[in-house]
């Protein structure tokens, strides 16, 4: 399906986990490829913003189809392409490369969904406009929210057919400070659970109103990532586990994890952006770049195999 019949169709028949299983069975894994382009890494040249990034993609994409390899999802974090952007100076080079990149995944890889990470959250009406801009303008299948401010922050984003990743223990080292703090859950007043507990349990409650309600569980912290897959294990609740590679999270653990607490596989999605885009992390891409993104793209995808 193409991007202007992905928008027509608005998300309408298949329904999220749906596509998460297909997506899964046909690529044979349960990796997440985030796009976000890094230009100081990029190889070098003279060439337009969006001319490099577009090419950049297209050209990793060739060599998937060639090789005969497919992530089960992709990833693009808004915010690499949007900084890119000079609204005032009429250039928006960065939201274009966007839309190169999304085109580039419907032309190469039409049945993979798309989750746009943006990690939005506001009060009804703004969170529906975001929710336009992801699903209605992008024409992505799945997006990252926050849900510090609660069911009417979230809520205004489900759509239909569409997904929806909440952040509830992220991978970043700062999630201590406030998703680790003993809080009274909301949902049933009665005992004290970590914060990220608690927010699993809320994120259950708004899936039982919208199938696609998923969770954002970070693979840097084991403990807390086995917890929440055993209290998601048995209902239809998506997981988005970033943190592997840079980050120092191992996927070879997640699946473990996963698999000890009774998760199914197919709807959890470990994610990778540079560890697998661009392996050598700082200085232009090497002569053999091409090379070391399929290596490091064959290794994930045989770790996180189904």
């Amino acid at each position: 399906m193409g991007r202007e019949e992905r928008l027509a169709e608005g998300g309408k028949g298949m329904s999220y986990i749906d596509k998460l299983n297909e997506s899964a069975k046909d690529a044979g894994n349960i990796v997440c490829m985030g796009l976000d382009p890094v230009l100081s890494v990029l190889p070098a040249s003279d060439a337009p913003v969006r001319e490099r990034i577009s090419e950049y993609f297209a050209a990793i994409f060739r060599r998937m189809r060639l090789e005969g390899v497919s992530p089960a999802a992709f990833k693009p974090n808004i915010g690499y392409y949007s900084s890119l952007d000079k609204p005032r100076e009429e250039d928006f080079q960065g939201s274009l490369a966007l839309a190169d990149t999304l085109d580039l995944i419907d032309n190469y890889f039409p049945e993979v969904p798309v989750i746009l990470d943006s990690k939005r959250g506001d009060i009804a009406r703004s969170s529906g406009n975001y929710a336009e801009e992801a699903f209605s303008v992008w024409g992505a299948d799945a997006v990252t929210v926050s849900p510090y401010m609660g069911t009417d922050s979230v809520l205004p984003f489900a759509f239909e057919g569409k997904g929806i990743y909440v952040l509830n223990r992220t991978s970043n080292p700062g999630a201590i400070d406030l998703q680790n703090i003993t809080t009274l859950d909301a949902v049933d007043e009665k005992e004290l659970y970590p914060m990220y507990i608690a927010v699993a349990h809320r994120i259950a409650h708004w899936a039982t109103e919208h199938a696609g309600i998923g969770a954002v569980v970070g693979a840097t912290s084991m403990k807390e990532l086995g917890e929440i897959a055993t209290y998601y294990a048995g209902r239809d609740i998506p997981m988005l586990i970033p943190g592997v590679g840079s980050q120092g999270g191992s996927a070879t653990d997640v699946i473990a994890a996963l698999k000890s607490a009774g998760y199914s596989l197919a709807l959890a999605r470990i994610n990778s952006s540079s560890g697998l885009t661009h392996p050598w992390k700082k200085g232009n891409a090497p002569e053999d770049w091409i090379d070391q993104v399929m290596k490091a793209i064959h290794s994930l995808f045989a770790e996180a195999a189904l």
